[in-house]
Parts: C-alpha cells; sequence; structure tokens
C-alpha cells in the first residue's frame, strides 16, 4: 500500500515539476516487451521515462540502476525496490560475473527493460559513446524491439549536487524501434543506436 500511494505521489510531483510529456513520435505505447534505451544527464532520468510510460506499460518496465548509488540509504533502496521494482547493476568490475546477468534475467521473465547505454551520466548536449551492453543484448534477443528514447530538460530539474527539483517543463520523445542488422558489427550498431537517440532532440 505504502508503494502505491508513493507512485502516484511521484507521479503528480513529476506532472507538476516538468508538465511530463510522453512524445510517441516514432512508435505507439503497446503494451509489449522491449528494450527503451535513452541519453542520461541525471538521476532523475529514471524516475522520468518511468512517468512517461503509460501504466500498463509501468507495470511491466523495469529501469536499470546503480546498485552502489540506489542502496545507498534505506529509503532509496525501497524506492527502487518497492516503487520503481528497479534492476540493480553493479559498476565494479568483477571477472566472475556477467553485468548483463540481472538484465538477461529480467528479459527472459517477459520484462521491458530501460537501459542507458552510456553507463554513467554525462554533461554535454550530446550522450558519451554508448557501451556494449546494448549492442550484447541486441544479440541476444533480436526478436524485442530496441526503443531509442530523448529525455528533454530533466538535468535542469535537478542539477548535479541539487537537492531540491526546479520546475522546468520536460518531455521523452521514443523513436522508432531498432534491431540488429545481419553482419553488423558492434561499433556500427553502437553508432547507429547513439544517432538514433541524438536524432529525436530535433523532433
Amino acid at each position: 500500500m505504502r508503494a502505491t500511494l508513493m507512485s502516484y505521489f511521484l507521479l503528480g510531483l513529476i506532472r507538476v515539476l516538468t508538465g511530463s510529456q510522453a512524445r510517441w513520435w516514432g512508435c505507439p505505447p503497446k503494451a509489449e516487451q522491449r528494450i527503451y534505451f535513452a541519453n542520461h544527464q541525471s538521476h532523475a532520468d529514471l524516475v522520468m521515462i518511468w512517468a512517461a510510460l503509460p501504466k500498463e506499460l509501468r507495470r511491466n518496465t523495469r529501469a536499470i540502476a546503480a546498485r552502489d548509488y540506489w542502496t545507498k540509504t534505506a529509503f532509496k533502496q525501497w524506492l527502487t525496490t518497492a516503487v520503481f521494482n528497479v534492476i540493480y547493476v553493479s559498476r565494479e568490475r568483477n571477472a566472475d560475473e556477467d553485468p548483463l546477468e540481472p538484465l538477461i534475467e529480467a528479459l527472459h521473465n517477459g520484462d521491458s527493460i530501460i537501459l542507458f547505454p552510456e553507463g554513467t551520466r554525462g554533461h554535454s548536449d550530446e550522450p558519451q559513446p554508448f557501451k556494449a551492453g546494448l549492442y550484447n543484448l541486441a544479440q541476444r534477443f533480436p526478436d524485442i524491439e530496441l526503443v531509442p528514447a530523448w529525455i528533454n530538460n530533466v538535468q535542469r530539474v535537478m542539477p548535479k549536487g541539487e537537492v531540491v527539483p526546479v520546475p522546468v517543463l520536460c518531455s521523452v520523445t521514443f523513436g522508432v524501434p531498432l534491431h540488429l542488422q545481419a553482419d553488423e558489427d558492434r561499433h556500427a550498431f553502437l553508432a547507429r543506436a547513439r544517432a538514433a537517440v541524438i536524432a529525436l532532440r530535433e523532433v
């Protein structure tokens, strides 16, 4: 019950602060399994893209979150576990673990996921080069649609180092789904995926 009430509170707060505009430019909001991948400039990105999804999509869509940051306090851990149902990933390299294993398990279970392929927040107008995770998932799950998304202005809502959000009109634009092409190598695919995200900035 507490988690449900918190989700309603956060949805209302996000809509007041940002307008929470979802723009389905390249595809409709279908309740089917997808991998959404977006630019990453703020910790608020996770909340913004979650709020942009319709209720029937939020139910089965899980964002990726850095374990070291989102489990620092009991409240953050409760919020990301009980409200957002995130998939925790470790940013520390461990030779004995596949960092994609939690994502692979979620996809095998039928969940959709929200991925930030830069791996960490950027501070420029364009995303940093994408890491290999998106390519590896595209190889393993060729039938799942890869939907690019551009999150606009959210870094101004919660600038780095600030704890009080500032009201700013924000939007999430969803683009045309991609698939890994036959014989497309990692560098070409990641460059194409990154370009698809950047192109949505001008839509």
